[in-house]
Parts: C-alpha cells; structure tokens; sequence
C-alpha cells in the first residue's frame, strides 16, 4: 500500500469506537497498537480496514465497517433459512427491514430456539460452521427426569450414532425435579439435529432446546425475534478463532 492509499491509523480506531482520534493517537504512539501482527507507533500510518488486522493492548479490534455481524434469539416455528417457498415464518421475514443481504450461520431446528448470527459476510459464515475451527455451542435442554449421573459420561465418552461416532465437549445437569429435568450441553460440531439425536440416544428425548452461546457470544436477556449487533469483543474472539 503507498502512503497515501488506506486510512489514517487514528481515524480507523475512531470510527471503530476504540477512542476518540486524539486518544487514538496517544495509543499509537505509547505502542499499544498492532497492524497485522507489529507494533505501529508512528501517527499518519495508513491501513485498509477490510484487509488489516488491528489489536489494541493485545485485543482483536474490528474495523471494516461494511461488515454485518448481528444475533438473532430465534422463535420456535421459525424456518432457518432467508425464504422459505412454502410461506413458512423464516429468519428473512425477521430481517426484512435490514437492507444488507444477510447469511445465516448454521442453522437450527424449526422447533430449536435461541442463538443465531446473521451476517454479510460469507467466508465468516461458512468459517463458522466448519468444525474444524471448534466454535462451541452451548444448548439449554428440557428432558424427562431424573438424569443418572453415567448419562455425563456416555455423552464426554462418546455415543455411537447412524452416522458415527459423537460426543460433547461438556455436560451438567442444571435442575431437576418433579420428573423432568434441565441440561446442559456445549459442542462443536454440527451435524443434523445432533443435540436431539444424542440425547434421545441416552434416553432422554429432548422436549425442549434453546441454544444459549455461540462462542463468547451469549444469549442473556435478548427476546425472542430480537436482534443486537456483536460487541467489538464477541466479533474479535470469533475473528481470531475463525482465523479471518
């Protein structure tokens, strides 16, 4: 890049909410700002934003601003896909109003709930559902109680299931009582309805399923069919695990 193609360092971490352009120049020159890996100290340092990688103080800062990265708090009964040609309620009908054209990351059942990201970035997007990267997913299961505690093990040990072998990362029975009983579940592969096919395994269909964490990225309080963008420090972990 010639010195006068990108942008000025400080106005990039200004516009990326980092801090004001004055402070911005104060981390610069204290030597806690990173582009693509060196320590950059001089003020007037240009960057191109979809192309850089820029950390502050070691931290993974987001700066290309064409970029959508949003989470969804899916309702039950809604469709995982942008359209649907059976007129079924579907995630483009929640974001009809938004003018990016959004992916989904992943999906999730009609009848699963919770966490799902919406992009404009499509090499994210498929980055994220590729297992080899090991994107957790944390899932909040309702099953019939009670859950003796060797169904942890068979499901960290492993289960055999018609397509092979699957396992979890981790397993704790949250709550029961009065004949049911709430679990959860965290993993990192996709395959096809495999929180439902795992537990029905061990006996324990699933009545209910609410995925609660992609990665840092939590559910917390969001209402169902509501959306918030990802903070600078949930979309930086999932850049870096991605490694975009």
């Amino acid at each position: 890049m010639s010195e006068q193609e990108g942008i000025r360092l400080q106005k990039v971490l200004a516009q990326a909410g980092v801090a004001s352009r004055r402070a911005a120049e104060d981390l610069i020159v204290d030597g806690r700002v990173e582009v693509n890996g060196s320590v950059v100290t001089v003020l007037g340092t240009r960057v191109d934003p979809e192309r850089d990688v820029l950390r502050v103080d070691g931290e993974r800062i987001p700066v290309d601003v064409t970029k959508v990265y949003l989470a969804l708090n899916k309702p039950r009964g809604v469709v995982s896909t942008m359209s649907d040609p059976e007129g079924r309620r579907c995630l483009g009908d929640l974001v009809q109003d938004r003018a990016e054209r959004l992916f989904h990351v992943g999906r999730l059942d009609t009848d699963t709930e919770g966490l799902i990201l919406l992009v404009n970035d499509g090499e994210f997007a498929h980055r994220m559902a590729h297992p080899s990267y090991g994107v957790q997913k944390t899932y909040l299961a309702e099953v019939a109680g009670p859950v003796a505690n060797r169904v942890a093990r068979q499901l960290r040990t492993g289960v055999e299931l018609e397509d092979g072998p699957a396992k979890v990362d981790s397993f704790r029975i949250v709550q029961q009582s009065n004949g049911k009983a709430l679990v959860e579940l965290v993993l990192h592969e996709g395959r096809k309805h495999i929180v439902r096919r795992l537990l029905a395994e061990v006996g324990h269909p699933v009545r209910r399923l609410v995925r609660t964490a992609i990665g840092p990225v939590k559910l917390a309080d969001l209402r169902p069919g509501a959306m918030r963008p990802l903070t600078q420090r949930e979309l930086g972990t999932l850049l870096d695990t991605v490694e975009l």
